[in-house]
């Protein structure tokens, strides 16, 4: 029989931390190591610490999401939800269905063309430029090369999604501590 008692502390303790490690990587990788990296780092060397990087930042965020999920779940049973409740459930839910999307195929194939992509440019001799503008010999390189052109296209609307993907997720645990932080009983 579902019951209305309050989570342990170490339940909620464990929320706290799964949901505060996804935000704080979330914040990290978007908001500061992205840009520090791309000002301050040649065009391959930066796409090689992403592409090593970001599996790992995908799939954790994956499961921090899904532990958030499940233990949300597990404390609020679905036949005592009220609005609220139900809408924070489904918060966690999109969390977890496009943070997976992101780690399982957005990622993924976004590595892979840039891995391509870094091939061309260093037959090239292009690539070591430090900076995240576009270079002009990369631009040259697009007008001339159709595979490179196509790549750089394919490219450009994955990291589209993978970007949207993340940008969802840091607002789905950003409502999610908003929720939190609405249910505080005291700091």
């Amino acid at each position: 029989m579902p019951t209305d008692a309050d989570p342990s502390t170490a339940v909620k303790a464990l929320h706290l931390v799964f949901l505060s490690t996804f935000w704080g990587m979330q914040i990290w990788v978007t908001f500061i190591s992205s840009f520090v990296m791309g000002s301050n780092l040649s065009h391959h060397m930066f796409g090689f610490i992403q592409s090593c990087l970001f599996p790992y930042y995908f799939q954790i965020g994956s499961v921090c999401a899904f532990i958030n999920l499940t233990i949300f779940a597990t404390c609020h049973p679905s036949e005592l939800l009220n609005e609220e409740e139900t809408m924070q459930i489904t918060v966690f839910f999109i969390c977890v269905i496009v943070a997976v999307l992101n780690a399982q195929w957005f990622g993924q194939v976004t590595s892979e063309i840039m891995a391509e992509m870094h091939l061309i440019e260093q037959s090239c001799g292009l690539g070591e430029d430090v900076g995240c503008f576009s270079n002009q010999s990369l631009l040259q390189l697009r007008k001339l090369d159709s595979n490179y052109r196509e790549l750089t296209s394919k490219l450009s609307v994955y990291q589209a999604f993978s970007s949207l993907c993340n940008l969802c997720c840091i607002a789905c645990n950003g409502l999610s501590l908003c929720y939190m932080a609405a249910h505080l009983s005291a700091l």
